[in-house]
């Protein structure tokens, strides 16, 4: 079935949801799905600011396999052709201690100038380095918080273990490395740390983990914003992606604004 979806917009909604203030940042086709797309987003966004190209608007095939686990094969034209910094306003726009959340699905130099333009202006960082192009990785020095999955953590270190590729990861300069783990929740290295930390998920029977890691993601955003420590945003975002998991879909599976209200709740009287 068709849906909304892409790893920004389901971040950027997911961080809304969570009652934080969200501008996103994104590129569509001057197409029918352009258009039912901009009509969904402006339904759950405030603030949208997309440019448009004379190009088929990005779509993604989501495949569930009988564990819950999925794979996706995506067209990324209009990704492809983004740059935010040379196409739009979006550093006249960065504000001192805004987030700005990047994905891995812009060209690595792209990336970069947001990041960059982010620093100068203030802003924290937020990098999920997915998906993941190994030869066009964005500079990591920039990222002062990097989440990566697994997978992602071992093909862009070689390395299987995930304590040691967090290590590897904070070598290569990111602030604080985030591994998602999926059930086991995550790990996380900050720089005054001497070994990386696991924070558990909350254990839940997952239906389907597509789109779990946004909003892992834009909770994680959002509960920074809105000023949670680093560990109690973790919290919550492993709590917000265990209710996603347990229902079928990516964004349809995130949590209500309801829901999102009472998970930061708990976070906070924890």
């Amino acid at each position: 079935a068709d849906g909304l979806g892409g790893k920004g917009a389901n971040q950027a909604i997911a961080a809304a949801r969570t009652g934080a203030a969200v501008t996103f940042w994104t590129a569509l086709g001057k197409d029918r799905a352009g258009t039912w797309i901009r009509s969904r987003l402006d339904r759950e966004l405030s603030d949208l600011e997309a440019i448009e190209f004379d190009l088929p608007s990005d779509r993604s095939t989501i495949v569930i396999e009988a564990g819950g686990e999925n794979f996706i094969v995506s067209g990324v034209a209009c990704s492809g052709a983004f740059d935010p910094i040379a196409q739009t306003a979006l550093a006249r726009r960065i504000a001192f201690d805004d987030i700005v959340v990047c994905q891995g699905n812009l060209p690595g130099a792209a990336i970069d100038a947001c990041l960059r333009a982010a620093q100068e202006n203030g802003a924290r960082t937020v990098l999920n380095a997915s998906p993941i192009d190994a030869a066009a990785l964005p500079d990591l020095r920039l990222a002062q918080v990097l989440v990566v999955n697994q997978s992602e953590a071992k093909a862009l270190t070689g390395q299987g273990d995930m304590a040691a590729a967090a290590g590897a990861l904070a070598a290569k300069g990111a602030g604080t490395v985030v591994i998602t783990l999926g059930a086991e929740g995550c790990l996380v290295l900050g720089p005054n740390q001497a070994g990386p930390l696991r924070l558990p998920a909350p254990r839940v029977e997952a239906l389907d983990t597509s789109g779990a890691g946004d909003v892992f993601c834009g909770c994680l955003a959002g509960g920074l914003a809105q000023g949670m420590s680093l560990t109690s945003a973790l919290k919550f975002a492993l709590a917000a992606a265990a209710i996603a998991v347990t229902r079928p879909g990516t964004l349809i599976s995130c949590p209500s604004a309801s829901e999102m209200a009472a998970l930061i709740n708990q976070t906070e009287l924890s």
